[in-house]
């Protein structure tokens, strides 16, 4: 839709006809909600729709100019794709992938053009959210890079140059937020309080409805590949046995809260909170009142620790593009900032002092609130983020 509207023909392929039929229909259902809410004319409609032709051949996608991979989460699948994809393109095409964590250097390995290839991670509802990190593989080269920014301004997209990291910046920095509130489950919270305290500091919603809608199974599949990549990472296991349950979200009906049919209203769950009272008391853990300075603290803090790091390996080039990350595609509250300005406003060294005392929970990652070593270094010398 993103391309519809600015004018560009797409193209959409799919390996099978009814797949590419609800694609199809997908797109027309929502420019038809639009004309219903008399943000579109019909033949506005019409116009961009005349704009869409589908295939399930590769070999009819050769003359494109760009094209972008949307497959499932997984490197063999994205293998597949982009093989298939290299036999076929013309040279100089761009080839980009909507992954969201996995490595676009191995993506741009499976072809023999990895010059020509590079990230493009929109964010759903890829029609709606205004952000796109583009993310630069280690030999993507300078006008593909150009090129792309530049038709992120076509399609009124606001771009983000990443580095290629497990998550590149958005992504993982939620990782250690999402963490925060699993932590803070075991020890005596709901999910319910914890977004409520989120959604006070000013964020559209908290971590658990975000994870709702998001997909619990996406998290799930990311928490496997760490299990067997990063066995010393901590994390809750309520989210683990959440999915067990079938609970992915909004998509099932179910998730952390429970949903109607037809409705995205989230009600608390009873079975949720019982499995969360269980799981602790299997742990032996005495819950204790947490108050929401604390669960505020601890979730936006493990932002601007992570971010620090990122800022330091170079995954981001400042920190106003890291702000920008949060303020256009996950719901940081605009008049704060965003995280690394939020920290200035706070003063790193209040900021690192709270981390001291977070290292000394023993339910907590001790490891993971060690300051990094930027963050350190600009406290020290009574600096900001710049």
């Amino acid at each position: 839709m993103n391309f519809l509207n600015a004018g560009v023909p797409v193209k959409l392929l799919e390996m099978k006809q009814d797949a590419l039929d609800r694609g199809v229909a997908t797109l027309r259902k929502n420019y038809e909600a639009q004309v219903k809410k008399g943000k579109l004319r019909q033949e506005k409609v019409e116009q961009r729709m005349a704009l869409l032709t589908s295939t399930l051949r590769y070999d009819d996608l050769k003359d494109a100019d760009l094209v972008i991979e949307a497959v499932f989460e997984e490197l063999g699948v994205k293998e597949a794709v982009f093989k298939a994809l290299d036999a076929v393109m013309k040279p100089g095409a761009i080839l980009a992938s909507n992954t969201s964590t996995l490595d676009i250097n191995q993506i741009a390995a499976f072809t023999q053009r990895p010059q020509d290839v590079l990230g493009m991670h929109f964010f759903s509802p890829a029609n709606v959210m205004k952000l796109l990190e583009v993310v630069r593989g280690a030999r993507t080269d300078k006008d593909v890079l150009a090129t792309v920014m530049a038709l992120a301004k076509k399609i009124k997209k606001t771009a983000v140059v990443s580095g290629v990291c497990d998550g590149f910046i958005g992504n993982r920095m939620i990782e250690q937020y999402i963490r925060q509130a699993g932590f803070l489950l075991d020890e005596g919270c709901t999910p319910a309080q914890v977004d409520k305290a989120l959604e006070k500091f000013g964020f559209a919603m908290g971590p658990f409805r975000m994870s709702d809608l998001a997909g619990n199974d996406i998290g799930w599949a990311i928490r496997k590949r760490r299990y067997a990549e990063k066995s010393g990472m901590k994390y809750s296991q309520t989210a683990d046995l959440l999915c067990e349950q079938g609970r992915f979200g909004q998509k099932t009906g179910a998730g952390w809260y429970d949903y109607v049919p037809g409705k995205r209203d989230a009600m608390p769950s009873a079975e949720v909170v019982a499995m969360v009272e269980a799981h602790r008391a299997s742990l032996g853990i005495t819950p204790r009142k947490i108050a929401d300075e604390e669960i505020v603290q601890r979730l936006v803090y493990a932002l601007i620790n992570e971010a620090a790091h990122i800022l330091e390996e170079g995954i981001a080039s400042r920190a106003g593009d890291i702000d920008m990350v949060y303020l256009m595609g996950y719901g940081f509250p605009a008049w704060r900032g965003g995280p690394m300005n939020y920290a200035n406003e706070v003063g790193l060294f209040n900021v690192v002092q709270a981390m001291h005392r977070f290292a000394k929970n023993p339910l907590d990652d001790a490891r993971f609130w060690q300051p990094a070593p930027l963050l350190a270094r600009l406290t020290t010398e009574g600096k900001t983020f710049a």
